[in-house]
């Protein structure tokens, strides 16, 4: 049971590709089906984890990236097919760049450096997995536009704030 959170974040990272081929192919409604099944595994691979005690350095890496993959392949695959504009992708995109580069620069320098997630970045992540799912709906014909001019702007500077906040947190001494 210890590895069941673990498995679901490696579900979510292979769900990714077939996310991506849907969303650039335009098959909006099996998109919904397949963000909803990546909500959900990501959703209870947290609450096992803490439930069953099972917790591990595996897990604290395997689900961030298994999001950044999904996200990160969904900004390219909506910018493929025309749906957002470059920029938009170019920024959220770039965050998690330099948030890996960071966190690999962190784990480079010293094994024992830890680079958990911080709250921007947490809210930040949220905010992009609503607004993909807003949008998606949006081209579904499922959910009003209006919404999504406010969602995109808020994306762009959540993306920006919480990349600020990781090279201001990766620059700074570790106290041990």
């Amino acid at each position: 049971m210890k590895h069941v959170p673990n498995s679901l974040s490696i579900a979510r990272l292979l769900a990714a590709p077939v996310l991506f081929v849907l969303l650039w192919r335009q098959y909006w409604g099996w998109a919904l089906w397949v963000m909803a099944f990546a909500a959900l595994t990501d959703a209870l691979d947290g609450l096992l984890a803490r439930r069953l005690r099972a917790a591990s350095r595996t897990g604290e890496v395997l689900d961030p990236i298994a999001d950044k993959a999904l996200l990160s392949g969904a900004f390219l695959a909506l910018v493929l097919n025309g749906s957002i504009e470059v920029w938009l992708a170019a920024v959220v995109i770039g965050r998690d760049v330099l948030i890996l580069s960071m966190a690999g620069g962190a784990i480079a320098r010293s094994s024992s450096r830890r680079f958990p997630p911080s709250i921007w970045g947490k809210i930040s992540t949220v905010f992009q997995a609503v607004f993909i799912l807003a949008l998606v709906a949006n081209l579904a014909s499922a959910v009003p536009g209006s919404i999504l001019t406010v969602l995109k702007w808020t994306v762009a500077a959540l993306a920006v704030i919480s990349g600020v906040d990781y090279a201001r947190r990766a620059a700074a001494p570790q106290h041990t």
